[in-house]
């Protein structure tokens, strides 16, 4: 009898530990959170000061979320705090510091203090909450839905492809009042940044220059009824005359790819397009120039230009701009070999140009050159080039910002940014693919030798080997490949689509 009822009772306990067991799955596939936006007030009469959808929300719980505020203190911007069983609906809520300050566009930087601030919240919210398993998040718009989106999206991404432990995939929507449009903008802008984020991140024997171009065509299928894409071989590379390009490529046993994108956003014959051209070297040993073994793991970011230029045209073409943009990306391997091109060579450039190539590690202003040439060829209403080209612009500006080489005031206006000059001569070609003084104005001798292949009168040059990878200068990116500046190129083309 007594062995009946032990284990009736075991059998019981095993039901309902099944119920709680179901009970807590569900729960756990349902677990929503909320991120909202409280101002840090500088007067003295209060400590704080809600958002409109935060306000919206304390009326729903009857001003307990004001209450716990009180309590808990003063929230500084870009800081977040946790609340729990506030509502039924939100088992957490993230309330995320902003600064009770409309700071605007400071045009001196060119930077918006109020949109950074909002990006920076959200992504402490949305971060602390992914921590927590929370696996669908809604976010206030805190008064600027897109940056808001951005901010999320931006914050929540994370390379982690190859781990056997991941992060929890945490659904971001719009909570309350945010403006849909502007929030799925958003959406869109940081998508097309974190794709240039995973081009960037993957490792090397990922992201091949093959693999590169497919996945890119992949991203654009669905945009097949505006978009173009041309996987050119190495065939049509050597018929085109690329041999500053081919030097790069010959050491490696991975065959370069042209990628040439066409988004036709624009009625037909309506506008010339805007070029947009990437440096696409997918892993940089240097050649024969080899570099030091330290830190060389992050040259398979190399090609960081190829992977923005094509993540804005596909941010373009989700956005539907009303532009036409060709984006270009020579995609290779610069790798030692008994047939990589050695210090002395001579090569021959597209437009006819010798080059004495003493350090194979200045590789990308040479694949440069001849894609620079062939953008020419469909009269472009104006060239931008993208590259991590020199450590001198890391020296230069360090984290802080791209820096901008143009021959075009029109373009400097809406770049906003700076070109200087000196190529350097060579005893046995036309050009010398290094500077003169190698510790001097490595960025500025490096734009002026992708100055002797360029005709068109509006062209910049982006050197972004600065902004490349993220430390802890972007707060609301995490550590690692930045995919800097995708957005802008976007902003820029969006610009021109309204012609500004």
């Amino acid at each position: 009898m007594f062995l009946m009822r032990r284990t009736t009772v075991l059998a019981l306990s095993r039901t309902n530990f099944c119920r709680t067991f179901c009970s807590s799955q569900r729960l756990q596939m349902e677990r929503k959170g909320l991120v909202l936006g409280v101002f840090e007030r500088k007067e003295k009469e209060g400590i704080f000061r809600l958002t409109d959808a935060a306000e919206g929300f304390d009326r729903k719980v009857s001003g307990k979320l004001s209450e716990l505020l009180k309590i808990s203190g003063v929230l500084k911007k870009g800081k977040s705090r946790v609340f729990y069983g506030v509502h039924k609906d939100f088992p957490c809520v993230a309330v995320v510091g902003l600064d009770d300050v409309t700071a605007g566009v400071c045009r001196a930087e060119n930077w918006d203090a109020a949109k950074e601030n909002i990006r920076q919240a959200v992504s402490a919210g949305c971060r602390v909450l992914q921590d927590l398993e929370v696996n669908l998040v809604e976010v206030d718009g805190c008064g600027d839905p897109q940056a808001a989106a951005e901010g999320a999206l931006l914050g929540l991404f994370q390379y982690d492809q190859l781990k056997s432990k991941k992060k929890p995939k945490v659904t971001v929507q719009p909570h309350a009042s945010a403006e849909a449009t502007a929030w799925e903008k958003g959406v869109l802008y940081a998508d097309g940044q974190n794709l240039a984020r995973l081009l960037m991140e993957a490792p090397a024997n990922h992201i091949t220059p093959t693999a590169f171009a497919e996945t890119v065509e992949e991203r654009l299928a669905q945009y097949g009824d505006r978009v173009v894409v041309h996987k050119r071989s190495q065939a049509w590379i050597e018929e085109q005359g690329m041999g500053a390009f081919l030097s790069v490529s010959k050491g490696s046993e991975e065959p370069p790819v042209f990628l040439e994108l066409h988004y036709n956003g624009a009625p037909d014959g309506a506008q010339d397009p805007l070029l947009l051209v990437g440096k696409g070297v997918t892993f940089d040993s240097g050649g024969i120039s080899l570099k030091p073994s330290a830190s060389m793991d992050m040259m398979r970011a190399d090609m960081g230009g190829a992977a923005t230029v094509c993540a804005a045209v596909v941010t373009a073409a989700a956005l539907n701009l009303p532009i036409n943009i060709i984006g270009l990306a020579p995609l290779c391997e610069n790798m030692p070999s008994g047939k990589a091109t050695k210090p002395g060579d001579v090569v021959t450039a597209k437009n006819g140009k010798t080059i004495q190539v003493d350090n194979t590690d200045a590789e990308g202003r040479l694949i440069l050159a001849d894609a620079l040439c062939y953008a020419h060829t469909f009269n472009p209403r104006a060239v931008v080039n993208v590259a991590t080209l020199t450590g001198a612009m890391d020296v230069a500006l360090g984290s802080a910002a791209t820096g901008v080489f143009t021959n075009s005031d029109w373009l400097w206006e809406r770049l906003h940014k700076h070109y200087t000059r000196q190529v350097t001569d060579s005893q046995l070609a036309d050009l010398n693919n290094v500077g003169k003084y190698s510790r001097s104005g490595g960025a500025c001798t490096a734009a002026a030798f992708l100055k002797e292949f360029v005709t068109s009168p509006r062209w910049a040059h982006l050197d972004i080997a600065g902004v490349m990878s993220n430390k802890d200068e972007i707060p609301y990116l995490r550590k690692g490949m930045s995919g800097r500046p995708t957005r802008t190129l976007v902003e820029f083309a969006a610009a021109l689509a309204r012609d500004e």
